[in-house]
């Protein structure tokens, strides 16, 4: 049996490419089109196909939204990103919804008709710059998860500007305890400075 596949970009063009490329493997079927993100998730769970080609920034739902509700709603669908935007958060956050591809517009012919037949089969394909981030990302969660609980507290409180100082008088701890915390922080962070582990705890929700 082919492989039923829904396409979904806003843009004509690309979509149209797209159509014209795949309908050269004769064991891919395009069953249907979506130019927005509602109709992708509205015509999954109408059609039902294998695979989902899914382009990230789309009006009235984006594709990571659409990916999650599709993968919610229609299990059996695999979802494999196509995009071009490489972006860690937007990585993570397709990843997290489900999808089991994350593919730049850059990347050659034979590698999109891999990345959609893997997905069939219900394994992963990455760009490899995305799947370097996702390994950087990884590494970074590692070293959080060797904060306690109040070194998580004092982290939060310098990504928000806050200083020794400040940081005392809000958990209740003397400043030179602060400093304490503050330097089990940067050791365990691996960073040099209140800068730093502000960046890395922003950019990980904190």
């Amino acid at each position: 049996m082919p492989i039923r596949l829904l396409l979904c970009d806003d843009h004509n063009m690309v979509r149209e490419g797209l159509r014209a490329l795949l309908s050269e493997d004769e064991e891919i079927d395009i069953v249907s089109e979506a130019a927005d993100g509602q109709a992708a998730v509205r015509l999954a769970q109408e059609m039902r196909p294998d695979v989902v080609l899914m382009d990230l920034r789309m009006p009235e739902l984006d594709g990571i939204a659409a990916t999650r509700a599709i993968r919610t709603t229609c299990p059996g669908t695999h979802v494999v990103v196509l995009t071009t935007f490489l972006d860690e958060r937007q990585v993570r956050d397709a990843m997290d919804a489900g999808a089991c591809g994350y593919l730049l517009k850059d990347i050659l012919k034979h590698e999109l008709l891999e990345a959609i037949h893997a997905a069939c089969e219900g394994r992963t394909s990455l760009h490899p710059d995305a799947q370097a981030m996702l390994m950087r990302l990884r590494r970074e969660d590692d070293l959080f998860a060797q904060l306690t609980p109040r070194e998580t507290d004092v982290l939060r409180l310098i990504a928000a500007g806050r200083s020794n100082k400040e940081i005392g008088q809000e958990l209740r701890l003397t400043e030179g305890t602060v400093k304490g915390y503050v330097s089990a922080v940067f050791v365990k962070m691996r960073v040099d400075d209140r800068t730093q582990a502000a960046l890395l705890a922003v950019k990980h929700g904190l």
